[in-house]
């Protein structure tokens, strides 16, 4: 998490080829030619900048075209064209092959995994503490200097926690690191490899890799061709989407910036937020404690898998509620039965929960916030030219709808229906952000701790707020998301004007 929000040459790339992709699609016009060209856009000159050649950039830009393309990554030891499948993906339905996730090998520095490193700080102290610590003789002092045999270490960092001059180090591949999973190990060669039976496509792995070889595949092409062929394209905005395009872009100048994408119209996905709240409320009042000993929340896509993949025997205590997406798109195509719904987001595991065979005539596009400001900027669309007059009233959501979008927030909206329903019941709430932390809470609440209790997860370290695809900072979104929330003329999900189409679109 320590590189998120900082805007770095491996974020400057990734959005100029999600721009280039963009303009590819809008311009619609020789594609395989022009894709050869792109690499050059985006990495000109013939002085190497990022690495050590110029000519491995741009092999890693062609590579991450192909994959916002939804195109797979090139075998390495076979001549194919960076523009190969390039004609037949120009079409207006495409959903995401797997994996999703990728790793472009040649990108990847191969980093070590995890171990403990003695530095340069190290003082060949008297004391030497972390000798006298370590449980199988693995450290011993030569030249004056500790040294660690790493055939003998077991990786339990006693050393490092006792050095009185911090000079033991605890080295992780970032990737890994930031696996919830541990879905991500080595190949032959000691580049990163994931075990695609554990991953769940949270997306931590591709905005922590400081190289920028974890890539996820995108639709930016296929719904930009939808729109070009005339079909009716409805975007639904996650509610992160507050200041994640910069101080201008007000919720209505953000409804007509994307009208000149292209888009017919656009909804909140809070309102859909509000019909979940709803939903599991009536879930737990049901069934907790009565028919099962807890209940835990389903809007995050990654935190019910890595559930159902790590506690199958707690699945049946996932709430059945649809997820927000489904059930705002739901809602739009109740009265737009031909419309393409877009959803739009911070996240990648919404791409995977789109591609589910249940889920695929409700959602035909997944694009992230940064997929979107690629669009944006293709486009030249800025928000400081978009007049007040030009600004749309977007279909609000709740606040406690909202309020989704920050950790926390999905178990309070649904603890405030519980209250309105039956004011005198008692809600006990624990919550778990990153999917290290909701293992953690799932092992406890398998072992009984938290019988009664409504339990929600998010595989993001502080939410939606801090997707995969987000633009700004955690902090700093989460506290806009905080004052979108307040500024709600409605604050409780039941009071939803929209609650009417609950049980048509949870029954269809």
């Amino acid at each position: 998490m320590k590189m998120r929000g900082i805007y770095s040459s491996v974020t400057d790339i990734r959005r100029k080829v999600f721009t280039e992709v963009a303009r590819l699609a809008y311009e619609e016009e020789d594609y395989a030619r022009r894709i050869t060209e792109l690499p050059y856009k985006i990495v000109p000159g013939d002085v190497a900048v990022y690495r050590e050649s110029i000519f491995l950039e741009r092999a890693i830009v062609e590579e991450r075209l192909r994959l916002a393309i939804g195109l797979p990554l090139r075998p390495i030891d076979e001549h194919r064209s960076v523009a190969d499948g390039i004609e037949e993906s120009a079409i207006a339905e495409k959903y995401y092959d797997p994996p999703l996730v990728n790793i472009i090998n040649f990108a990847c520095n191969a980093c070590p995994e995890t171990h403990f490193h003695v530095t340069d700080c190290c003082q060949g102290c008297l004391a030497h503490p972390c000798q006298e610590v370590c449980p199988k003789g693995a450290i011993k002092i030569m030249h004056g200097k500790s040294v660690i045999d790493q055939s003998k270490c077991i990786r339990c960092g006693r050393c490092s926690n006792v050095c009185p001059y911090n000079a033991i180090n605890k080295m992780e591949r970032p990737c890994a690191k930031a696996c919830g999973m541990d879905a991500i190990g080595s190949d032959e060669h000691g580049k990163a490899k994931i075990d695609y039976d554990k991953c769940v496509s949270c997306g931590m792995c591709l905005v922590s890799c400081p190289f920028g070889a974890i890539v996820d595949k995108g639709q930016i092409f296929q719904l930009i061709t939808a729109m070009k062929k005339g079909k009716k394209v409805i975007a639904i905005v996650a509610p992160a989407f507050v200041g994640q395009f910069g101080p201008k872009a007000t919720p209505e100048k953000i409804t007509a910036a994307m009208k000149k994408l292209g888009f017919a119209d656009v909804t909140e996905v809070a309102i859909g937020a509000d019909l979940c709240s709803i939903e599991e409320a009536k879930d737990f009042m049901r069934e907790v404690p009565q028919y099962q000993p807890f209940m835990a929340t389903s809007c995050c896509p990654a935190w019910s898998v890595m559930a159902k993949k790590l506690f199958p025997d707690l699945a049946p205590y996932i709430s059945m509620a649809l997820t927000p997406m489904v059930l705002t798109a739901r809602m739009i195509k109740k009265d737009n039965p031909d419309a393409c719904i877009a959803f739009i987001g911070p996240c990648a595991a919404k791409k995977l929960e789109a591609s589910r065979r249940t889920i695929r005539s409700d959602v035909d596009f997944v694009l992230t916030f940064e997929e979107l400001m690629g669009m944006f900027q293709a486009k030249s669309v800025r928000f400081e030219d978009i007049s007040d007059d030009e600004a749309v009233e977007l279909k609000e959501g709740t606040g406690d709808g909202r309020g989704f979008a920050v950790s926390g927030g999905v178990a309070k909206a649904v603890e405030n229906v519980i209250h309105r329903l039956d004011p005198d019941r008692e809600v006990k709430v624990a919550s778990a952000q990153g999917l290290k932390e909701c293992r953690k809470l799932l092992t406890l609440a398998k072992a009984g701790k938290y019988n009664g209790y409504l339990l929600e997860g998010m595989a993001c370290p502080g939410g939606c707020v801090a997707g995969a695809g987000t633009l700004q900072p955690v902090e700093k979104s989460a506290a806009l998301v905080n004052k979108y929330v307040k500024e709600a003329p409605v604050s409780n999900s039941i009071d939803s004007q929209y609650e009417i189409n609950l049980n048509f679109i949870t029954e269809k």
